[in-house]
């Protein structure tokens, strides 16, 4: 990936794991490569008054096969599509959990609520 595009994030975890990503979606073969002529892609500034830390990213992992035949993207464009598909189900049972947790009275209502 283009690591001069102001687009980029690359972010590490204490367990290891390193997360390469395009913070437009517009890298299908995310983290290995972006698009040749990318709508998305802008320079960085160079170096306006940035901290830089020691911590020593891990190199990119080789890249798979899969990118050359577009089957990489084709299984990701399908988990986007599954995830789509279930997204207002799943805000509709968060909202449902939301809406019984209001109508539950707190813990101050119980103790000093007024007894008949």
């Amino acid at each position: 990936m283009r690591t001069e595009c102001k687009n980029f994030e690359s972010r590490s975890y204490p367990n290891g794991d390193t997360v390469r990503k395009c913070n437009i979606d517009l890298a299908p073969d995310a983290p290995w490569r972006c698009p040749v002529n990318c709508a998305g892609y802008e320079r960085r500034l160079a170096d306006a008054a940035w901290t830089h830390g020691t911590l020593v990213v891990p190199p990119t992992p080789p890249e798979p096969k899969s990118l050359e035949d577009g089957s990489a993207a084709a299984v990701l464009d399908a988990a986007e599509d599954i995830l789509n598909s279930i997204g207002a189900d799943v805000k509709a049972e968060v909202e449902a959990e939301r809406a019984a947790a209001q109508q539950r009275p707190g813990m101050f209502k119980r103790l000093f609520r007024k007894k008949p």
